[in-house]
């Protein structure tokens, strides 16, 4: 049996930024079982202008809708005053193909990375200048990480990934989909309780 879990996410969604807790015991749960394979799904295409304001109050009306559902999550709001920003996500996902490009570990810690630098310190994830701060923090090949970022091999990347979330119905991140045998499985997602996800999962294993 050949079993694939396929988990689409997004660096910048703060849903998944949520999940990551509970995915994370998902994960180590099911090692040996099922291959897990991240897709980025790319919340937003890229955009220099600033996000509307209504848009700003909108998602941080998100963050805090996600602080009384997930308990423990925590978002620092201080983003909204001293960041400029956009509704631009694509950036952040072509630096976790860069960052992956040195490791598929790699590519998951640049994007806990990116979490924690949007969501706890308050640096902007739309920013190239941000991914490589954080590219030397997460001692990677900084020049070789640089050099990726914007490469068109990343950007045709991008679109396989993108076109993949697509073509398996991934409407909404993060989302998870059991592939056994090439036929695909939805699983529903519990933000508090993994157990219940993985249960699912076994269940159709």
């Amino acid at each position: 049996m050949s079993a694939i879990l396929y988990y689409f996410h997004d660096p910048m969604c703060s849903w998944c930024y949520a999940f990551q807790p509970a995915w994370q015991t998902i994960k180590s749960s099911l090692h040996g079982k099922v291959e897990v394979t991240y897709v980025l799904g790319g919340l937003a295409p890229d955009e220099d202008e600033l996000m509307p304001e209504s848009l700003q109050q909108t998602i941080q009306h998100h963050w805090q809708r996600i602080q009384q559902v997930v308990p423990g999550t925590e978002f620092n709001f201080d983003f909204w005053t001293v960041c400029e920003p956009r509704r631009s996500t694509y950036p952040a996902c072509r630096a976790v193909i860069a960052a992956t490009n040195q490791g598929s570990d790699s590519g998951e810690r640049m994007t806990e990375a990116i979490q924690r630098a949007y969501y706890l310190e308050a640096r902007n994830p739309s920013d190239y200048s941000t991914h490589i701060q954080l590219a030397e923090e997460l001692d990677l090949d900084v020049q070789g990480f640089k050099s990726d970022l914007q490469s068109n091999e990343t950007e045709q990347e991008l679109i396989r990934q993108l076109q993949l979330t697509q073509s398996m119905n991934a409407r909404g991140f993060p989302s998870l989909v059991l592939a056994i045998d090439g036929e695909q499985h939805g699983v529903a997602i519990d933000y508090v309780n993994p157990d219940v996800t993985l249960s699912l999962i076994n269940e159709l294993l």
